[in-house]
């Protein structure tokens, strides 16, 4: 597969995805890499999350209109004097570093485990920029099989997008768009091995027909768990959260038709703080975790976190000596370091599954089905009246879902991007998806292009302002794009 297209990122190959994914096995681990752990005599395992992201911006030249749209990392080296941009030659060394630290470790003899998301946006500009040392090293430790059981990919939405608020089918094309792309650079074996999937910002609906949709979505694209925050979820019995949270648990969703989507959930704990990750906290404090039962039996706990790969000091300084020496502290110990699908994987060996998983849904959803039946009549109406009297009764009550944190809003005071966005959305709806034009024309690429990168969450996650100001221009010119060729 062509990885850019007429300047463009392959982000529509939607067919050859689809295929490829229907035909892959069953086991991403050969039965020598499950051996690489003694799972019957561990008492737990830690697995750590790199999250890499930089939003794509019309800031190549003066003119915002006619800017060229370029990765905020070229923005940042180009102008490494204004606040913090100094920091790009090191988030450079960042994105392709742990491509250096896996064949060390495996060339000591180590079994170190990291798991990977990159957004496709950031893989675009990063190739835009000509910084091919970057895919160099990725590519190698995602392509030779001497480091499959160490690298794990988690699939994650193109443009970054925001489940909660984005529209459903978008969400949809941003994962989609994520799958071609990753396709188209790493190959779709490796693509087949891709199994989990992390969200931007964390962020989980939890308005029913939305959440469903998002589940859906990821099984229909053949992710088999998801990364889940462990405060956007709760227990459907109680409404309480999550009571043991290093086991696998079952996500969960109902809509209002009744219809139910569920997937396996690895609980993500605590909130967002690089230092979790760049001290690697997982593995001390799975150190101090014995087996739990499940089933009726003894399984290893495992502690997973999720941190940006990137940014802030602990992260770019303390994160490489504390891998490596995890790393080779953990090899042989009773508390390894995993990856999420190998630790599935696992427990699918000793006869878990998925059915086996204690349940949660998204938060809030027990106080909606407490005064409603899922599959009533004019069900949808009844929803929004339940949700619109129980917004009455308690402010803290929402449909914004949740994410990495609670004092973040990623709709309160974002009319002027969510109008605009909603907007394209629309147009593209009934212009774009209702014409005949082929998915590999490039005038449909080009739509799809400006729709997902105008729902980046780097728009709102830096508030008003210059990328407010971004976001309604990628967003005029998506509209101009739809009128003049569809």
């Amino acid at each position: 597969m062509q990885e850019i297209i007429d300047g463009l990122p392959n982000i529509t190959s939607f067919k050859e995805v689809e295929k490829a994914i229907k035909e892959r096995d069953k086991s991403v681990l050969s039965p020598s890499a499950k051996n690489k752990v003694n799972f019957g005599s561990i008492r737990s395992a830690c697995a750590i999350a790199l999250h890499m992201q930089q939003p794509l911006i019309p800031a190549g030249g003066g003119d915002l209109r006619t800017a060229d749209i370029i990765s905020n990392l070229q923005y940042m080296m180009d102008n490494q004097g204004i606040g913090d941009n100094h920091n790009a030659p090191v988030f450079h060394w960042c994105y392709k570093r742990i491509g250096e630290f896996i064949p060390q470790l495996v060339g000591e003899g180590k079994e170190p485990r990291a798991m990977l998301e990159y957004s496709g946006e950031l893989l675009y500009g990063l190739r835009k920029m000509g910084l091919n040392d970057v895919f160099d090293n990725l590519i190698r430790i995602t392509t030779d099989p001497a480091y499959y059981h160490c690298v794990e990919w988690l699939g994650c939405p193109w443009g970054h997008a925001v489940a909660p608020s984005t529209p459903v089918q978008d969400y949809r094309l941003n994962v989609k768009a994520w799958q071609s792309n990753f396709a188209a650079i790493f190959g779709m074996d490796a693509l087949k091995r891709v199994r989990g999937f992390s969200p931007s910002e964390m962020a989980l609906p939890n308005h029913p027909d939305t959440a469903y949709e998002f589940v859906k979505t990821l099984r229909d694209c053949g992710f088999t768990w998801v990364l889940v925050q462990e405060h956007t979820v709760e227990r459907p019995d109680n409404g309480h959260g999550v009571e043991n949270k290093h086991i696998p648990h079952r996500l969960v969703c109902r809509n209002s038709n009744g219809d139910e989507a569920s997937i396996i959930a690895i609980i993500k704990t605590q909130g967002s703080d690089t230092k979790l990750v760049a001290q690697m906290q997982p593995y001390y404090e799975a150190k101090s975790l014995s087996r739990a039962t499940l089933n009726g039996k003894e399984i290893p706990q495992l502690v997973t976190q999720i941190a940006d790969g990137e940014n802030g000091g602990v992260m770019m300084n303390e994160f490489p000596p504390k891998f490596m020496e995890v790393s080779r502290e953990s090899t042989g110990s009773d508390t390894p370091m995993m990856n999420a699908t190998e630790y599935l994987e696992h427990l699918e060996s000793m006869g878990i599954t998925e059915k086996d998983f204690p349940v949660v849904q998204p938060l809030f959803q027990k106080r909606i089905w407490d005064r409603m039946k899922a599959g009533c009549t004019d069900a949808k109406k009844k929803l929004a009246e339940t949700i619109d009297e129980l917004k009455k009764e308690d402010g803290r009550f929402h449909m914004d879902g949740g994410s990495w944190t609670s004092d973040l809003s990623w709709v309160n005071g974002y009319q002027n991007v969510l109008d605009p966005m909603n907007q394209l959305s629309a147009k593209f709806a009934q212009k774009v998806l209702n014409s005949k034009v082929s998915q590999d024309a490039p005038k449909y690429r080009n739509a799809v292009f400006h729709l997902l990168v105008s729902q980046t969450s780097c728009f709102r996650y830096w508030g008003q302002g210059t990328w407010t100001d971004y976001a309604r221009e990628i967003c005029r010119r998506g509209m101009e794009i739809i009128d003049n060729d569809f």
